[in-house]
Formats: C-alpha cells, sequence, structure tokens
C-alpha cells in the first residue's frame, strides 16, 4: 500500500525539480491555476470556479497557495507550502499582482483562465508572460516511480474488468449498448477506480466508430464489439492516476472478414510494444504499427494516431502521432492503440498502456490480446 508520506515527498521532489527549471530557464515566478500541474505539485485540485486559486512558485523556494477562504480546509498541509486566503470583497487580482509586480517573467500554465490572467496584467504591466505548460510537459512526461505504481495499479484494475467480461460476468449478448457500458463503468468502481471517464461500447457496425457514443442499439449475435474504457484510481484524498484501454471481441459467431482484419491488427499492435525504443520519435513509433497495417492493405482505415500520454490526465505528452518528431524518453508512459475501422461492417481496436524503459516498452496491461468470442 501506497502511503501518504510517498505522495509527500514526491511533491516536493517535483517542486525542487520545477524551481531548478524556473531558474534554467530565467523565469522569475510560475503561476499555477486549474491545470493538471497543480495536483502534480501539490495534491490539491482547485474547483473549477470564478474564483481564483493560483500557486505561485519562485526560483528562490517561496511556494505560496492563493486560494479562496472558504476553500482552504480542503488543502492539506505540505512542507513548505504557504497558505494566503482571500475572502469576497478582497481583490486576489491586487494581492496576487504585488507578488509578482517587480518580476520579469512570470510563466502561466496553460488553464490559466482569461478572466484571470487580463486583470492581473493590469495590475503587472511590466511583466512578461509565458506558458508554464510548456516548460513543464517536459517534467510531467517522465513519471516517477511513485505516478508509474499508481497507473499500475490502474491498469491493472481495468485488466480485472476485461478478465470479467471476458468470463462472462459481464453479459453482453442481447443487451443494449448503454446497458453494457453501465455495467463497465459499475466494475470499474468495484474494482477500485474513483471515477469513471469513460466507456465506449461500439457494436456491429457501431465499432468502425472510434469514439462511438453508447447507443440503444441491441448487441447480437455476429456483431464485431469494441470495448474502450477507463477512469480515475485514487488512493485515500490523493490525485488520481488514469486507466485506459481497449479490447474486441465477438459475439456468438465471427463475422466474415473480420478474422483476417484482426490477425492484422495484432501484428501491428505487437510489433509496436516490441519495437518502439527511446529516442525514437512520436513518429517513428506511430509508423512501427501504421506500416503492418499498411501493407497489409488496410492503411486507410487506421484513421487515428497510435497513442497518446497519460497520467494524471487521460490525454497528454507525448503523442504517437505523425506530427510529433520529438524523441520518446524513457520513462515517459503512453498508449499503443491502432485500429482498423471498416465503415458499415465493423472495426477493431487492441489498446495498452505502457511504460517505455532503456530496454523498450514494458507493458502494464496484461489482460488477453487474442480475439474472444463472448
Amino acid at each position: 500500500m501506497i502511503e501518504r508520506s510517498q505522495f509527500e515527498a514526491a511533491y516536493l521532489g517535483r517542486q525542487q525539480r520545477t524551481r531548478r527549471l524556473l531558474a534554467d530557464s530565467d523565469i522569475d515566478v510560475a503561476l499555477i491555476s486549474l491545470g493538471r500541474e497543480l495536483p502534480w505539485l501539490i495534491g490539491y485540485q482547485a474547483m473549477p470556479l470564478e474564483r481564483i486559486t493560483c500557486l505561485y512558485m519562485d526560483a528562490k523556494g517561496t511556494t505560496r497557495l492563493i486560494i479562496p477562504k472558504l476553500e482552504a480546509p480542503r488543502v492539506r498541509a505540505l512542507p513548505g507550502l504557504e497558505l494566503v486566503p482571500w475572502v469576497d470583497g478582497e481583490d486576489p487580482f491586487e494581492l496576487l499582482g504585488s507578488m509578482i509586480r517587480d518580476s520579469k517573467v512570470v510563466a502561466v500554465d496553460d488553464r490559466f483562465m482569461s478572466g484571470w490572467l487580463l486583470p492581473l496584467m493590469g495590475r503587472a504591466p511590466r511583466v512578461s508572460f509565458r506558458s508554464a505548460t510548456a516548460f513543464l510537459n517536459p517534467l510531467r512526461r517522465q513519471k516517477d516511480a511513485l505516478e508509474i505504481e499508481m497507473l499500475g495499479l490502474a491498469a491493472s484494475a481495468a485488466d480485472r474488468v476485461a478478465e470479467r467480461l471476458i468470463r462472462g460476468e459481464i453479459a453482453v449478448q442481447n443487451r443494449r449498448e448503454v446497458e453494457v457500458a453501465k455495467d463497465i463503468g459499475d466494475a470499474l468502481r468495484q474494482e477500485g477506480h474513483s471515477g469513471v471517464n469513460f466507456a465506449i461500447v461500439g457494436s456491429g457496425p457501431n465499432s468502425a466508430s472510434p469514439h462511438h457514443e453508447p447507443s440503444s442499439r441491441l448487441i447480437v449475435p455476429g456483431d464485431a464489439l469494441v470495448l474502450d474504457f477507463g477512469g480515475t484510481y485514487s488512493i485515500d484524498d490523493e490525485p488520481g492516476y488514469c486507466s485506459d484501454t481497449t479490447r474486441t471481441f465477438v459475439v456468438g459467431e465471427i463475422p466474415e472478414g473480420f478474422s483476417e482484419l484482426y490477425e492484422v491488427l495484432y501484428r501491428a499492435q505487437a510489433a509496436a510494444r516490441e519495437g518502439i525504443r527511446v529516442d525514437m520519435s512520436g513518429k517513428e513509433a506511430d509508423l512501427v504499427a501504421r506500416n503492418v497495417i499498411t501493407e497489409a492493405g488496410y492503411g486507410e482505415y487506421f484513421v487515428h494516431r497510435l497513442g497518446h500520454g497519460i497520467g494524471l490526465d487521460e490525454h497528454e505528452d507525448p503523442y504517437l502521432s505523425s506530427d510529433n518528431l520529438l524523441p520518446l524518453e524513457a520513462g515517459t508512459a503512453f498508449s499503443i492503440e491502432p485500429g482498423i475501422y471498416l465503415p458499415g461492417r465493423f472495426g477493431a481496436r487492441i489498446e495498452d498502456i505502457v511504460i517505455l524503459e532503456e530496454a523498450g516498452v514494458r507493458a502494464l496491461n496484461q489482460s488477453p490480446r487474442e480475439l474472444v468470442v463472448l
């Protein structure tokens, strides 16, 4: 069991790395508001309200959380974190502006609302503003040991749901997509998730829609069935890490032509798990799977990127896509999820969350990838 002290040590370590980066980047202050950078740094998720909550960090070691007084009791103590509550009727932008007025360069995260940034710029007219998300992304891409452990717990919990489907504990045949989606969401919670982020259930021709919204369609024998689901796995009140897995099944009997399609997809996903290496670009990683699919004649039916990063966010850096020329680094976590979709007929996708290590890819999801008839 992960202890609170491990989370605390991780937050303090991330703050230390951030301060070093501030100094190296000639940034005087970072202001972090509603994005995932805030819980990543201090373990606190701000409520997305009109009242501003903002973490102030400078390279000298000062760490303050400017927060509405009514929300301050939700913040747990962290060494070195100073709470600066403000009450309705006060001007929080004047308060924050007084802290940055003598700074030259201030970085704000990408979720910092314009309704906050504009009045703040008026209080500190000589300050030059930059993106904090841009310089924090390289830090967040490389997961620390705690994050990798949390992602592993999330993936294992999602695997248990997939295995319940394979065992028939979650019935699919002659049930509506929305009913199966609800059962999958319930199972994610039963297996330890604190929240359900999505449960895609695409049957028959709907399986050819990668982001299909579960409908009232009845799942019947002869259907391909794409099940893509994930949630947020938390321990106590700490920020949760995301799961995301896809398994494709057939119901009752295999539709004509589906076995051939699935065999190509299976080889492509295996090739990516076995072939992606440190220092490959996101584009090169995408091509490892895409080339297998293209050579088999299905290239035009693989209509999305190979994968996305994952952590506190369902989708974050790095992206395994044709427009990402940056090298992949050891310690990054991402999905490997090739898909083939034949409009009006059927589709299939296989998705694992993996950690990239110096020796190659380590898959966190371990539920069966072979085609299963339910």
